[in-house]
């Protein structure tokens, strides 16, 4: 949580120097959205690996064994790298599909 908001603030910073108020709270309003988008599909993975579950209700089903790293910190880098080869997957699918 320490990096991310570094990041946002960084980057909030380095536009806020070159652009006027209004672009830099919309800017800022972007991307302060799309992180928190990020860390809640990040943590949706997370949850449904980790616990089976998601906001409280049972998704798995009940023979599924939960893997209790996906709970612990780690848990965060694998969801992570679960999650970039999904989207290379889609995004490699689709440029193939543009080259038809």
């Amino acid at each position: 949580m320490i990096v991310v908001n570094c990041i946002i603030l960084g980057r909030a910073e380095a536009y806020a120097s070159k652009h006027g108020p209004l672009d830099s709270a919309l800017d800022g309003l972007g991307m302060g959205l799309g992180f928190t988008a990020a860390l809640t599909v990040l943590g949706a993975v997370r949850e449904i690996l980790g616990a089976g579950s998601l906001f409280g209700m049972q998704i798995m089903p009940s023979a599924y064994q939960p893997a209790a790293i996906m709970i612990m910190a780690p848990g965060a880098f694998f969801a992570l790298g679960i999650l970039l080869a999904v989207f290379n997957a889609v995004r490699k699918k689709s440029e193939k599909k543009k080259e038809e």
